[in-house]
């Protein structure tokens, strides 16, 4: 896409981002908010895909930091804010120990561990309610900024902003060529001097803690958690659809395909309560058969360039 529409569109977005709380009443804010969420999630989805590595985990990190926040305000009497960087450094730090074990692992193999600790994340909080509540989850007696609509619209979008910048600086950083190399032929990056485990590892252990942070944003601004809430398999699909749709191995992908998708699933969510996931399923499976390189790609191909 060209470099200057991109610009154009990225100042468009953050000044229609700013003055929106001016503009909307208290249920499009609360879209917004879950539309910057799902974005932000799609961005760190897509910053490890540039690796080559296909992770399921998102719901896995994003709960861990979820109750990471909430029991530390709870357990700790931390401040609300504190404790949502609390979530980050926590899911971070069970990345690299967790990172370890499985980073070792590639394609297909990798994916379904990912997709299995996101299972075993849930199952370990769901039974220890001595210390987690298990089942009937935590409930806080306040929310952050007193459930202030724009306040909490204002932390979402430092959410965003911090997977911006990791994926901005993934993009323009020595970080895009280890990565891009490790995915086109990791043979020839390993032959090349390239240190794979250490990228791959920088890689999941950044993605991870962005999830996390993003599931305390997420816990601090509804006061409450539960495994079954806050695993839900919807923090995995959606996001992976989105920069699925949009175009991946960029930061303008997910974006876009967030923005799209992230409407539609608010609507898909009125119509089909029960049935949404299913949709978003559907929409992976068409994107990868009929569109694999997303909105970006038929841009592209579109103005004569590459696919």
């Amino acid at each position: 896409m060209n470099k200057n529409l991109v610009r154009i569109l990225g100042v468009l977005a953050a000044v229609i981002a700013v003055v929106l709380p001016a503009l909307v009443g208290a249920y499009p804010l609360q879209v917004a908010r879950n539309v910057i969420l799902y974005m932000a999630l799609a961005i760190t989805w897509d910053m490890l895909l540039r690796s080559g590595q296909v992770s399921f985990g998102i719901a896995g990190l994003f709960g861990l930091g979820a109750y990471a926040s909430i029991l530390g305000v709870l357990r700790v009497g931390m401040d609300p804010l504190l404790s949502i960087v609390f979530a980050g450094i926590f899911s971070g730090v069970v990345a690299a120990a967790v990172g370890f074990l499985i980073l070792r692992l590639r394609a297909l193999y990798f994916s379904i561990v990912t997709l299995a600790l996101a299972e075993i994340f849930r199952i370990i909080i769901h039974n220890t309610p001595d210390f987690t509540r298990g089942p009937e989850g935590v409930v806080l007696d306040s929310v952050i900024f007193g459930g202030d609509g724009s306040s909490l619209y204002w932390l979402t979008l430092v959410g965003l902003g911090l997977a911006l910048a990791a994926s901005i600086w993934f993009e323009r950083s020595k970080i895009h060529f280890a990565l891009t190399a490790i995915r086109n032929n990791e043979t020839a990056a390993r032959a090349s001097g390239i240190h794979i485990f250490r990228w791959l590892l920088l890689a999941f252990v950044v993605t991870s803690s962005i999830q996390g942070f993003l599931g305390g944003i997420f816990v601090q601004s509804y006061g409450f958690a539960t495994p079954d809430t806050v695993f839900d398999a919807n923090y995995t699909l959606l996001p992976l659809a989105m920069a699925l749709l949009g175009g991946v191995h960029s930061t303008v992908g997910p974006v876009l395909g967030a923005i799209l998708l992230g409407l539609t699933s608010e609507w898909l969510k009125l119509q089909l309560p029960y049935g949404h996931l299913v949709v978003y399923g559907i929409i992976i499976i068409l994107v990868i058969l009929f569109m694999p390189k997303g909105l970006i790609g038929l841009f592209r191909k579109a103005k004569g360039g590459k696919a």
